[in-house]
């Protein structure tokens, strides 16, 4: 399994086709959910992949705001859940956010049943429960240690 961090600019057309396929079939094929998957914040954000040759394993992209980070869109792909990659792509997430940005906030809107395994990671809940894509959602937040 090799760890690949790229930014927008750095990847070829090949790689975001592979990006947007795998983000579609897990957001918007298995979870039956109908939005606008591929957006403007695609332009400049920051890819984390933990891939298998070509394969995409598991995903998520970084987003800087002036006052914080955000991740989103962390996936893993059906045949290999269950296997800890959920846990190695956040972490791999957060260690670039730390290694590549000033913020010391991260927030995120994770879905509501994932609030146990974000907590693991110190995260803190700071909504109640909302709909996003008609799918429950917490933010969460937390501050990292330089």
């Amino acid at each position: 399994m090799e760890l690949v961090v790229k930014h927008t600019k750095e990847m070829s057309n090949i790689e975001l086709v592979k990006v947007f396929q795998t983000r579609i079939n897990v957001f918007i094929v298995e979870q039956n959910c109908t939005y606008q998957e591929v957006d403007e914040f695609d332009l400049n954000t920051l890819h984390v992949m933990l891939k298998n040759g070509e394969e995409i394993v598991a995903y998520s992209r970084i987003i800087e705001h002036p006052s914080y980070i955000t991740f989103g869109r962390v996936l893993v792909v059906e045949k290999y859940r269950k296997s800890n990659y959920g846990r190695k792509i956040v972490k791999a997430t957060l260690n670039k956010i730390k290694e590549s940005y000033k913020q010391t906030q991260v927030r995120i809107s994770g879905q509501a049943y994932l609030k146990a395994f974000y907590e693991s990671f110190g995260f803190e809940s700071v909504s109640d429960v909302y709909l996003e894509d008609n799918i429950p959602h917490i933010t969460f937040q937390m501050y990292l240690d330089r």
